[in-house]
């Protein structure tokens, strides 16, 4: 048994490895469990007791150098130079995969970049706002019924569990108050953003989602102005062959007000599943800016007029890539979002 040992101990001192295949190969072949060492270990009971302390001792020595023989050949082969000292290895595997635009934003895009062709401004304001730029400033009285029209979220106080008209933005009609109370005609601006309503998560509702909203405001601007404007929104936004139709509405911050229905982009306005068979689909809210708005906030309603129109971006979402659910505009399914990497 010591004989085998010492041949062993030799073969260990002698090891070497010119890979780190070689190196594994070395590693089973004495130190696996099938390996020369742990076979060497099995047979120790046969070993006579009178000789047990000596071959004891010399096992543990060849275990431990052959060990340290494998770590110190490991320890060479890391330090060597590999060609991965310019190597960044927090980097992600390759191939990356490029992310995309979401829907809601190429839509946007598209929204922004039209009305800016007809000298509209982007405008912004806070999501969190107060009930006097929500509301009352456009026009909604205390008792007002069309404060009803909007599940209103209330932030509370938390420490006498009051309000103080403190709400998340249910439109971004705010926006345009801030921009009226602190401008003097002309304006014209498009206020982009996110909105919350207190309603039923759906396929066709959800808690938050996204509006646009123009103002133009300036001396003798018409109804004819607004139709011009949504006429040609329509046509940059859905095709040169769309039409455009104008119904009676109401708004309490414009009068008078419409709401705006597109011919069907699908087929063509001669009728199918997704207009009802009517072939219009509506996408819009529009109106003469209420000359109460204007002067709540400063202007002049004898010296200027304005139109107002406001759009849902999901809605538009929803025309141009037929998108059913609205649910997945918010999911971050990426296969849902990899469906529009070609559209932009």
């Amino acid at each position: 048994m010591i004989a085998k040992i010492e041949q062993l101990l030799q073969e260990v001192e002698a090891m070497t490895a010119g890979s780190a295949e070689e190196l594994e190969a070395l590693r089973i072949k004495y130190l696996s469990k099938k390996g020369a060492v742990n076979g060497l270990m099995a047979d120790f009971r046969n070993v006579p007791a009178e000789q047990k302390k000596e071959v004891g001792m010399k096992l543990n020595e060849l275990k431990t150098k052959a060990q340290e023989k494998i770590n110190a050949l490991k320890e060479q082969f890391e330090s060597q130079d590999n060609g991965c000292e310019e190597m960044d290895l927090t980097r992600s595997a390759y191939p990356v995969s490029l992310g995309t635009r979401h829907p809601l934003s190429i839509v946007k895009n598209e929204i922004i970049d039209i009305f800016a062709r007809m000298g509209f401004n982007i405008a912004d304001g806070p999501e969190v706002e107060d009930d006097w730029h929500v509301f009352s400033s456009m026009n909604f009285a205390e008792d007002h019924p069309a404060r009803d029209m909007q599940d209103t979220f209330f932030i509370e106080n938390n420490a006498d569990n009051v309000s103080h008209n403190i709400i998340l933005r249910t439109h971004t009609s705010s926006v345009q108050s801030r921009v009226m109370e602190n401008t003097q005609p002309p304006i014209r601006i498009i206020c982009p953003g996110r909105v919350y309503r207190n309603e039923a998560i759906s396929y066709r509702a959800h808690a938050f989602f996204h509006q646009v909203e123009a103002l133009y405001v300036d001396k003798n601007v018409s109804f004819t102005d607004l139709k011009q404007a949504l006429l040609l929104f329509a046509q940059e936004m859905f095709g040169a062959e769309t039409k455009i139709r104008l119904r009676p509405s109401y708004f309490p911050f414009t009068e008078p007000s419409a709401e705006m229905d597109i011919s069907c982009n699908i087929c063509g306005g001669k009728g199918c599943p997704f207009c009802k068979h009517t072939g219009w689909v509506e996408i819009l809210g529009c109106g003469m800016v209420d000359p109460n708005v204007l002067e709540l906030n400063g202007i002049d309603s004898k010296v200027y007029s304005g139109y107002a129109l406001g759009m849902g971006i999901e809605r538009i979402a929803n025309l141009k890539y037929r998108v059913n659910d609205l649910r997945l505009f918010s999911e971050n399914d990426t296969r849902f979002l990899k469906e529009f990497e070609a559209a932009y």
